[in-house]
Formats: C-alpha cells, structure tokens, sequence
C-alpha cells in the first residue's frame, strides 16, 4: 500500500528533487583546463594508489611483496609486475630478487603527499557527519582529483568548527 505524504515532506521531497540551475558554460580555455586536470588526476591515481599502499605495508613491518599489492588492491598479479616495471621505470620504486618492493626517495614523497590528501578529505567527510567506512572510501577516489585550494578551505573548514 502506497502511503500518502503530509504537505511538509512533500515540499522536503521536491526540494531534494528540483534539478540545480546550471551556470553558463565558461570560456572554452578555460573549460578545457578543467578537463585537462581531472585526465591528469586519473592517470596520476593509479600511480599514487600503489605508492602510497607501498609505504603503508613497509610501515606496517611488512615487505611490500607484489602478491600481497594484488590483493589489497583487488588485481591480479601480472597488472601488479606491470604497474611496478612503470613505478621503477619512473624512479618511484625499486625491486630487489626474491624480496619486496621498496620505494625510493621520490617514491617516499608521492606516498606521503597522497596520504596527507587522503587523511584532510577522509576527515573533511567525517566532519560532516559521513560513516568512517564511507569517508574512507569516498576519500580514495577525491584525494586524486581535490586541488590545493580545495583543501587548504577542507582545513579552514574543520578548525572554524
């Protein structure tokens, strides 16, 4: 049975509903840099989700060994050996026979950039309220595409509370 609703949750509803008025389309320079980034972040993404998974298994007291890279990151292992023969090829990570990966200098640096992204979106979320297990998730996928600015206002944001 379809029950009726009072004139307040109607008004709740359709306001929830009502489509967002869109702006007028910016400059098509100006449009195109923003695609131009948000390319630029989902190939970066990929780099930073294995350098950053990378130092949390060295942290954690553990080798960072290919098959446990797949499994964390839900992959098999040959998307794994590839990954890392790019992470290598740009002085990101090195790899020693019959031991794990280990993450140079730069690698160290893309790794810890990534996660202070990581934690400032995942908390941002909290913050409003998102379940720890929803923040978390949602920040993996903000934290590659968030600009300085953004974050930097996710920051003012949290102390202003």
């Amino acid at each position: 049975m379809h029950e009726r609703l009072n004139s307040e949750e109607e008004r709740a509803l359709a306001l929830k509903n009502r489509p967002v008025p869109r702006e007028p389309l910016p400059d098509a320079d100006v449009h195109s840099e923003g695609f131009r980034q948000t390319r630029e972040a989902r190939r970066s993404a990929l780099v930073e989700d294995y350098v950053e998974l990378i130092a949390d298994l060295i942290e954690d007291g553990n080798e960072a060994r290919q098959v446990d890279i797949a499994a964390r990151l839900g992959v098999a292992q040959p998307t794994v050996a590839k990954m890392l023969t790019r992470l290598c090829a740009d002085g990101l990570v090195s790899r020693k026979p019959y031991r794990g990966v280990f993450l140079t200098e730069a690698g160290r640096k893309v790794a810890q950039e990534s996660r202070i992204r990581h934690q400032t979106v995942e908390a941002f979320l909290r913050s409003l309220g998102v379940s720890a297990e929803t923040a978390r998730i949602d920040a993996e996928g903000i934290e590659h595409h968030v600009s300085a600015e953004t974050l930097e206002a996710f920051r003012k944001a949290m102390t202003a509370r």
